[in-house]
């Protein structure tokens, strides 16, 4: 039987932290629903490290949204992937989001969080106190906000989350995460 992994993200979802998986867990036979907060066309953002401070960020592609995050019952999946983007800034504001999130945490079902991914934890921070985790360097204050220990180190792992800085640490994050799932 095919592993079933939950992608949660919406509108400016940073490109390659969806695609990337999205592909390469159909690449390992999984079966795959991206859940945003209507099933649509989600515009994604990519975002580049350029000689500014800071990144910048630029249209991306389209990529379909198989189901709203409503119609999902959590409990029909194996693993959850977030990524980041400015996606997670505002799905973190819906009700569905947090209690397929918490189920996920609740479960010990893998998790992977990478890049602004971290911010959708702000909403239900009971999930992340304690715990130990890493996201883009921007977020620290955030995770650390949240009760939790920001690492330094690109991938890191605690437990069943596994979590990344961005998506030049994708194939790190990937790897260990699909670990994770075929355990």
């Amino acid at each position: 039987m095919s592993k079933k992994v939950l992608i949660v993200t919406g509108d400016a979802v940073e490109a390659l932290e969806v695609y990337y998986p999205y592909y390469r867990f159909l690449e390992e036979g999984f079966e795959v629903t991206i859940a945003a907060p209507k099933k649509k066309k989600l515009h994604t953002v990519v975002h580049d490290f350029a000689d500014w401070d800071t990144y910048v960020e630029k249209q991306g592609y389209l990529i379909d949204a198989h189901a709203a995050f409503a119609d999902i019952d959590p409990t029909q999946y194996d693993a959850l992937f977030i990524p980041g983007g400015r996606a997670p800034e505002y799905i973190r504001l819906d009700e569905n989001v947090q209690r397929i999130v918490r189920h996920f945490f609740e479960a010990n079902k893998p998790i992977a969080a990478i890049c602004h991914a971290s911010q959708v934890f702000e909403a239900i921070p009971d999930v992340v106190k304690g715990r130990s985790m890493t996201a883009y360097i921007a977020c620290k204050p955030g995770v650390e906000a949240l009760g939790a220990t920001y690492v330094s180190e690109a991938t890191h792992v605690d437990n069943n989350l596994v979590s990344a800085h961005a998506w030049p640490d994708l194939p790190a994050l990937m790897r260990e995460f699909i670990k994770l799932l075929k355990k």
